[in-house]
Protein backbone atom coordinates (compact mmCIF):
# COMPACT_ATOMS: atom_id res chain seq x y z
CA UNK A 1 0.00 0.00 0.00
CA UNK A 2 2.60 2.07 1.10
CA UNK A 3 5.20 1.19 -1.90
CA UNK A 4 1.79 2.33 -4.45
CA UNK A 5 1.47 5.77 -2.68
CA UNK A 6 5.05 6.50 -3.11
CA UNK A 7 4.59 5.45 -6.73
CA UNK A 8 1.72 7.79 -7.30
CA UNK A 9 3.43 10.44 -5.93
CA UNK A 10 6.61 10.20 -7.63
CA UNK A 11 4.17 9.92 -11.02
CA UNK A 12 2.61 13.06 -10.05
CA UNK A 13 5.92 14.65 -9.02
CA UNK A 14 7.38 13.67 -12.81
CA UNK A 15 4.44 15.17 -14.66
CA UNK A 16 4.41 18.13 -12.82
CA UNK A 17 8.25 18.77 -13.52
CA UNK A 18 7.55 17.70 -17.09
CA UNK A 19 4.57 20.59 -17.30
CA UNK A 20 7.01 22.94 -15.57
CA UNK A 21 9.74 22.20 -18.08
CA UNK A 22 7.36 22.61 -21.09
CA UNK A 23 6.28 25.80 -19.62
CA UNK A 24 9.94 27.22 -19.23
CA UNK A 25 10.36 25.68 -22.64
CA UNK A 26 7.25 27.41 -24.16
CA UNK A 27 8.41 30.95 -22.30
CA UNK A 28 11.94 30.66 -23.65
CA UNK A 29 10.49 29.85 -27.76
CA UNK A 30 8.18 33.10 -26.98
CA UNK A 31 10.78 35.07 -25.89
CA UNK A 32 12.91 34.20 -28.59
CA UNK A 33 10.40 34.89 -31.69
CA UNK A 34 9.65 37.92 -29.80
CA UNK A 35 12.90 39.35 -29.99
CA UNK A 36 14.06 37.53 -33.46
CA UNK A 37 10.61 39.48 -34.63
CA UNK A 38 11.69 43.01 -33.17
CA UNK A 39 15.14 42.58 -34.69
CA UNK A 40 13.77 41.55 -38.26
CA UNK A 41 11.10 44.30 -38.76
CA UNK A 42 14.32 46.66 -37.65
CA UNK A 43 16.14 45.08 -40.83
CA UNK A 44 13.23 45.92 -43.16
CA UNK A 45 12.59 49.21 -42.34
CA UNK A 46 16.28 49.85 -41.92
CA UNK A 47 16.96 48.78 -45.67
CA UNK A 48 13.81 49.55 -47.06
CA UNK A 49 14.73 52.83 -46.05
CA UNK A 50 18.19 52.77 -47.45
CA UNK A 51 16.36 51.93 -50.83
CA UNK A 52 14.54 54.72 -50.80
CA UNK A 53 17.66 56.87 -50.25
CA UNK A 54 19.15 55.01 -53.00
CA UNK A 55 16.00 56.68 -55.00
CA UNK A 56 17.05 59.94 -54.37
CA UNK A 57 14.24 60.64 -51.45
CA UNK A 58 15.17 62.35 -48.48
CA UNK A 59 14.96 59.85 -46.10
CA UNK A 60 16.14 60.29 -41.71
CA UNK A 61 16.74 56.75 -40.81
CA UNK A 62 19.25 55.64 -37.70
CA UNK A 63 19.48 52.25 -38.26
CA UNK A 64 22.73 50.59 -40.21
CA UNK A 65 20.98 47.39 -42.15
CA UNK A 66 24.45 46.05 -42.32
CA UNK A 67 25.30 46.42 -38.67
CA UNK A 68 21.68 44.79 -37.85
CA UNK A 69 21.62 41.87 -40.14
CA UNK A 70 25.47 41.32 -39.02
CA UNK A 71 24.02 41.08 -35.57
CA UNK A 72 21.31 39.29 -36.43
CA UNK A 73 23.23 36.63 -37.15
CA UNK A 74 25.30 36.81 -34.22
CA UNK A 75 22.38 36.08 -32.36
CA UNK A 76 21.26 33.38 -34.33
CA UNK A 77 24.60 31.25 -34.14
CA UNK A 78 23.87 31.76 -30.04
CA UNK A 79 20.17 30.52 -30.92
CA UNK A 80 20.64 28.02 -33.48
CA UNK A 81 19.06 24.74 -31.03
CA UNK A 82 15.66 26.89 -31.28
CA UNK A 83 16.13 27.38 -34.77
CA UNK A 84 15.22 30.62 -35.22
CA UNK A 85 17.62 31.75 -37.57
CA UNK A 86 17.82 30.45 -41.02
CA UNK A 87 21.58 29.35 -42.13
CA UNK A 88 20.77 31.01 -45.78
CA UNK A 89 21.02 33.93 -44.24
CA UNK A 90 24.67 34.45 -43.80
CA UNK A 91 25.33 33.80 -47.31
CA UNK A 92 22.77 35.93 -48.85
CA UNK A 93 24.23 38.53 -46.54
CA UNK A 94 27.87 38.63 -47.58
CA UNK A 95 27.14 37.85 -51.41
CA UNK A 96 24.73 41.13 -51.35
CA UNK A 97 26.82 43.24 -49.44
CA UNK A 98 30.16 42.48 -51.53
CA UNK A 99 27.74 43.03 -54.32
CA UNK A 100 26.32 46.49 -53.66
CA UNK A 101 30.01 47.38 -52.71
CA UNK A 102 31.22 46.28 -55.89
CA UNK A 103 28.90 48.36 -57.67
CA UNK A 104 29.38 51.56 -56.01
CA UNK A 105 33.13 50.75 -56.14
CA UNK A 106 33.39 50.39 -60.08
CA UNK A 107 31.04 53.91 -60.35
CA UNK A 108 33.58 55.67 -58.42
CA UNK A 109 36.06 54.34 -60.62
CA UNK A 110 33.98 55.19 -64.15
CA UNK A 111 33.61 58.54 -62.46
CA UNK A 112 36.96 59.19 -61.99
CA UNK A 113 38.37 57.66 -65.15
CA UNK A 114 35.80 59.95 -66.58
CA UNK A 115 36.09 63.03 -64.58
CA UNK A 116 39.75 62.85 -65.29
CA UNK A 117 39.27 62.73 -69.31
CA UNK A 118 37.27 65.97 -69.32
CA UNK A 119 40.22 67.66 -66.88
CA UNK A 120 43.01 66.09 -69.60
CA UNK A 121 41.23 67.27 -72.73
CA UNK A 122 40.04 70.48 -71.15
CA UNK A 123 43.79 71.39 -70.52
CA UNK A 124 45.16 69.47 -73.81
CA UNK A 125 42.94 72.00 -75.48
CA UNK A 126 44.04 75.21 -73.75
CA UNK A 127 47.70 74.05 -74.15
CA UNK A 128 47.15 73.11 -77.89
CA UNK A 129 44.51 75.00 -79.03
CA UNK A 130 42.83 71.99 -80.56
CA UNK A 131 39.35 71.14 -79.37
CA UNK A 132 39.94 67.92 -77.39
CA UNK A 133 37.70 68.71 -75.02
CA UNK A 134 34.98 67.83 -77.42
CA UNK A 135 36.33 64.07 -76.87
CA UNK A 136 36.39 64.86 -72.86
CA UNK A 137 32.81 65.81 -73.37
CA UNK A 138 31.42 63.22 -75.33
CA UNK A 139 32.04 60.68 -72.49
CA UNK A 140 29.64 62.86 -69.89
CA UNK A 141 26.06 60.84 -71.05
CA UNK A 142 28.11 57.61 -69.52
CA UNK A 143 27.52 59.65 -65.99
CA UNK A 144 23.97 59.26 -66.51
CA UNK A 145 24.32 55.65 -67.52
CA UNK A 146 26.63 54.72 -64.50
CA UNK A 147 24.53 56.66 -62.61
CA UNK A 148 21.03 55.09 -63.24
CA UNK A 149 22.97 51.20 -63.98
CA UNK A 150 24.17 51.87 -59.94
CA UNK A 151 20.49 52.67 -58.52
CA UNK A 152 19.12 50.46 -60.57
CA UNK A 153 20.79 46.95 -59.13
CA UNK A 154 21.46 48.84 -55.83
CA UNK A 155 17.26 48.91 -56.13
CA UNK A 156 17.25 45.10 -56.88
CA UNK A 157 19.82 44.55 -54.12
CA UNK A 158 17.78 46.26 -51.10
CA UNK A 159 14.31 44.88 -52.66
CA UNK A 160 15.55 41.35 -52.70
CA UNK A 161 17.17 41.08 -48.89
CA UNK A 162 13.69 43.49 -47.91
CA UNK A 163 11.72 40.44 -49.28
CA UNK A 164 13.91 38.18 -47.56
CA UNK A 165 13.27 39.52 -44.32
CA UNK A 166 9.32 39.85 -45.14
CA UNK A 167 9.27 36.27 -46.10
CA UNK A 168 11.46 35.38 -42.96
CA UNK A 169 9.39 37.21 -40.64
CA UNK A 170 6.00 35.89 -41.71
CA UNK A 171 7.04 32.77 -41.13
CA UNK A 172 8.03 33.71 -37.56
CA UNK A 173 4.31 35.09 -36.98
CA UNK A 174 2.47 31.46 -38.80
CA UNK A 175 5.52 29.15 -36.50
CA UNK A 176 5.33 30.97 -33.67
CA UNK A 177 1.26 32.22 -33.55
CA UNK A 178 2.07 35.80 -33.00
CA UNK A 179 0.34 38.77 -33.79
CA UNK A 180 1.01 40.38 -36.75
CA UNK A 181 0.13 43.76 -35.65
CA UNK A 182 2.23 43.94 -32.76
CA UNK A 183 5.22 44.08 -35.27
CA UNK A 184 4.63 46.76 -37.76
CA UNK A 185 7.53 48.24 -39.57
CA UNK A 186 7.98 51.54 -41.20
CA UNK A 187 7.54 51.68 -44.82
CA UNK A 188 8.78 53.92 -47.95
CA UNK A 189 8.22 51.73 -50.55
CA UNK A 190 4.97 49.39 -51.13
CA UNK A 191 6.18 46.94 -54.37
CA UNK A 192 6.68 44.08 -51.94
CA UNK A 193 4.81 40.69 -51.73
CA UNK A 194 2.63 39.66 -48.69
CA UNK A 195 2.53 42.68 -46.61
CA UNK A 196 -0.83 44.81 -45.47
CA UNK A 197 0.10 48.63 -45.25
CA UNK A 198 -0.92 51.39 -43.22
CA UNK A 199 -0.86 55.16 -43.44
CA UNK A 200 -0.66 56.35 -39.38
CA UNK A 201 0.13 60.36 -39.57
CA UNK A 202 2.61 61.18 -42.45
CA UNK A 203 4.11 57.94 -42.34
CA UNK A 204 3.59 54.44 -43.82
CA UNK A 205 3.53 51.28 -42.01
CA UNK A 206 3.08 47.58 -43.46
CA UNK A 207 2.75 44.23 -41.27
CA UNK A 208 3.11 41.19 -42.78
CA UNK A 209 0.09 39.10 -44.43
CA UNK A 210 -0.34 35.67 -43.11
CA UNK A 211 -2.41 33.13 -44.56
CA UNK A 212 -4.91 33.31 -42.29
CA UNK A 213 -4.65 36.82 -42.78
CA UNK A 214 -8.15 37.03 -45.35
CA UNK A 215 -10.29 37.68 -42.61
CA UNK A 216 -7.83 40.24 -41.68
CA UNK A 217 -8.36 42.04 -45.24
CA UNK A 218 -11.78 42.75 -44.56
CA UNK A 219 -11.58 43.59 -40.99
CA UNK A 220 -8.31 45.49 -40.19
CA UNK A 221 -7.30 48.97 -41.44
CA UNK A 222 -4.55 47.71 -43.18
CA UNK A 223 -4.90 47.84 -46.46
CA UNK A 224 -3.61 45.22 -48.71
CA UNK A 225 -0.56 45.02 -50.63
CA UNK A 226 1.02 42.56 -52.79
CA UNK A 227 0.35 39.21 -52.42
CA UNK A 228 3.05 36.73 -52.32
Amino acid sequence: MISTLVRWMAERVKDSVEVALDLDEKEVYSHIAHESAEDIIRIISSLDAERAKNKGEVIYYEDDWDDLIRRRIEKGKRHTAFDFYNPLLLDIWENKVYEAKKIKKMAQVAYFIIGLIVILTGIGTMVTGIPWIIIGVAYLPLLIYIRNYQRNRLDLIYYELSQFFIDEMRELVERYALEPSHYKFKIFNYDYFGILTKKIGNQRYAIVSSNKDKQLLNTSSYNHSVEG
